[in-house]
């Protein structure tokens, strides 16, 4: 049985997504073994990521600022904002480069067996609906039942609050390199019907 801070440094670890007790105990092992200057790193790192990061008063990005430097950005298109369901898919639509609106992050999806909107950031989404000169709502969110389900909900409440406003969602269709043979039925009737016409 390890000593108590040990197994607290574990259970800790352990908690983190994708990480089980066996990594959290590879972990362990691997900090008290690198010495105090590499566990004094990750301290000043952690110390320094909870005193600065926040909520971007927009977009509800994490930010170091806030507003975060797309939303602080002028030549942004104000017209269009593209709702994601998590932070990380900020940074994909970005590297895309493809895309030059606004963003609003909802931190999550709704479930599709209980309509628990309470954690997710739909109310500030609902508030910038009446900033001026929108037009667009895209919904970027995943072709899961999770995403369908918080785009169908999202898509009434938008609606119903402001019917003018575009709501359109991402294409689905088959990915560059891929097989037909090798495509599901759902996203082979998606390609068909989101079809490319010249």
């Amino acid at each position: 049985m390890y000593s108590r801070p040990v197994q607290q440094l574990i259970r800790a670890l352990s908690r983190l997504p994708s990480v089980g007790e066996r990594t959290a105990e590879r972990y362990t092992f691997y900090l008290l073994k690198s010495g105090k200057k590499e566990v004094q790193s990750l301290i000043n790192a952690l110390t320094d990521f909870m005193s600065t990061m926040r909520s971007c008063e927009i977009c509800q990005d994490f930010a170091d600022q806030s507003p975060c430097l797309i939303c602080s950005r002028r030549e942004r298109n104000n017209g269009i904002i593209c709702v994601v369901s998590e932070p990380q898919d900020v940074q994909a639509i970005e590297e895309s480069g493809s895309y030059r609106g606004r963003y609003h992050v909802l931190r999550g999806t709704l479930s599709p067996d209980e309509d628990d909107t309470k954690s997710l950031k739909i109310p500030e989404l609902l508030k910038r609906l009446h900033e001026s000169g929108l037009t667009e709502i895209i919904l970027a969110l995943n072709h899961d039942m999770a995403g369908e389900t918080t785009a169908l909900y999202l898509e009434k409440k938008i609606k119903a609050e402001r019917p003018s406003i575009i709501v359109s969602r991402l294409a689905r269709g088959l990915p560059m390199g891929s097989d037909l043979k090798y495509a599901d039925a759902v996203t082979l009737g998606s390609a068909l019907q989101n079809r490319i016409k010249n």
